[in-house]
């Protein structure tokens, strides 16, 4: 088979190689019925323009860069695994690449920045974990370096939409809520919640969905405080906190992670038998999917997809001057929705405080 070139391309439209370039790489210069008659021959044809020879016309690698967040807890570690594959995804359709590597914490990060803009020459990043006093976005706004950042500014003095980088973000506030609303609404007058050390960002935000729900439906501040635990993540420390939060008389428990609920769901099935366990974690994993466990999901593909967006968008603007192109929100919040399923009864066995 005679594989398709621009020449043979543009010769079997009747158009110029110039507008199937534009179409390619600036399609607000083609118009629309053009644009549209071109896209499909180059659907239908498979034809793929030449990376180098876009590379020296754009002065660009077609490379974006993304560190690799360790991954603390196997249940919880999903969630980076779908981000990654739906980033990897829709930045390959439009013709990017990703660059991975590892970096130890945010000052290591921007080391790595530093050397990959130098030796692999980046085109832009895309930042996952954004968090209080974040140095990443600070540096790469002081060296004029596209990114785009998974994770709203934590800053307590800024607001996020006045932020001066692209950002998208799930809203777990709205999330937590919504799981807190529906156990009000099944007649749980108290309802704990376990989450995070204070000061994570994204912890905070889903810690405040469920304490301004709380507070609407008139239960008193004392009493949230009292049937607050912030701990870190795990199925065991999860497990050990629900059984204070159940002494202090909660009967259903809001978590920040599907790994806290699960502990708390072994604890509420023993502190109330017969009764499914009134429980919700956050991030609808497998495991939750798998064990019928309540969670908050998150649409993580629409994220890194917006993400790819902005980012590429950004890109564009720097070599065709983005004319004609709409450009995407620079600030996204995506909602969060509850996903609410009957606890199996199994028994996980996992060992609570005082269990050999």
């Amino acid at each position: 088979m005679t594989k398709t070139t621009l020449v043979s391309l543009a010769d079997s439209l009747g158009v110029s190689r110039q507008t199937i370039s534009n179409v390619i790489n600036a399609p607000h210069r083609v118009k629309p019925e053009t644009r549209a008659r071109v896209e499909a021959a180059i659907s239908a044809s498979g034809y793929r323009p030449s990376a180098a020879a876009r590379q020296l016309r754009t002065r660009r690698s077609m490379n974006l860069g993304l560190r690799l967040m360790p991954v603390h807890d196997g249940i919880n570690g999903s969630i980076l695994d779908r981000f990654l594959h739906a980033l990897t995804e829709t930045a390959q359709r439009d013709g990017y690449r990703l660059t991975l590597f590892c970096a130890d914490s945010d000052a290591d990060e921007i080391h790595q920045y530093e050397e990959l803009l130098q030796v692999s020459d980046i085109d832009g990043f895309v930042l996952t974990g954004t968090h209080h006093g974040d140095q990443r976005t600070a540096w790469l706004l002081d060296h004029d370096v596209p990114f785009a950042a998974f994770g709203r500014p934590w800053n307590d003095a800024e607001d996020p939409r006045r932020s001066r980088h692209a950002w998208v973000d799930v809203d777990g506030g709205a999330g937590t809520a919504e799981a807190t609303a529906a156990f009000l609404d099944d007649g749980h007058a108290s309802i704990g919640f376990l989450g995070w050390p204070a000061g994570s960002g994204a912890g905070d935000d889903r810690r405040a969905g469920w304490q301004r729900t709380l507070a609407a439906a008139g239960v008193a501040p004392g009493r949230i405080q009292e049937l607050t635990a912030s701990i870190d993540d795990g199925v065991q420390t999860g497990a050990v906190a629900a059984r204070h939060l159940i002494a202090a008389g909660a009967t259903a428990i809001v978590c920040v992670s599907d790994s806290l609920a699960l502990g708390a769901a072994m604890e509420l099935r023993r502190a109330f038998p017969g009764v499914p366990a009134a429980v919700t974690g956050f991030d609808d994993t497998p495991v939750a999917a798998a064990v019928g466990l309540s969670s908050v999901a998150q649409p993580i593909e629409a994220a890194a997809r917006h993400a790819v967006a902005v980012l590429t968008h950004q890109l564009a603007e720097t070599t065709t001057g983005g004319a004609g192109v709409p450009a995407p929100e620079q600030h996204l919040l995506l909602p969060a929705a509850l996903v609410r399923r009957t606890p199996y009864p199994l028994d996980t066995g996992i060992p609570t405080a005082g269990t050999p």
